[in-house]
């Protein structure tokens, strides 16, 4: 919806502008005067003033309202959505612990050797 408003609104500020270049100012009567006056003709006997004043008014409002369409419609907008937006983590499990043979397991209870001797489990100094 966006991409349409906008291609709408360029439309529409680039008709404006060749509007607003196409029309006559006011000082341009006198040039009309003395032969550069032949678009009155095609436009009719109102000449060409009228149709592109009226023309310029509904595009400069197409605009306007194209304005105010994407200043709404970029205000509203979510949250903005990336590639991994739709990607769902699985849980993770925790790893097993797998008993090595000569390692003690941190918090078990320390085995004591059969013969009784507790220098065995000792550092040497």
């Amino acid at each position: 919806m966006e991409t349409l408003i906008l291609i709408l609104h360029v439309l529409a500020a680039l008709c404006v502008i060749g509007l607003v270049l196409l029309q006559h100012g006011k000082g341009a009567d006198m040039g009309a005067a003395f032969g550069s006056g032949s678009a009155g003709s095609l436009f009719g006997s109102s000449g060409s003033a009228n149709f592109l004043s009226r023309t310029t008014g509904i595009l400069a409002a197409v605009f306007f309202l194209t304005s105010l369409g994407l200043t709404y419609v970029s205000s509203h907008k979510g949250r903005p959505e990336g590639v991994m937006s739709t990607h769902q983590e699985s849980p993770v499990e925790p790893a097993k612990s797998v008993p090595v043979p000569g390692v003690p397991v941190p918090g078990a209870p320390a085995s004591q050797p059969a013969g009784g001797d507790s220098k065995a489990n000792e550092i040497p100094k």
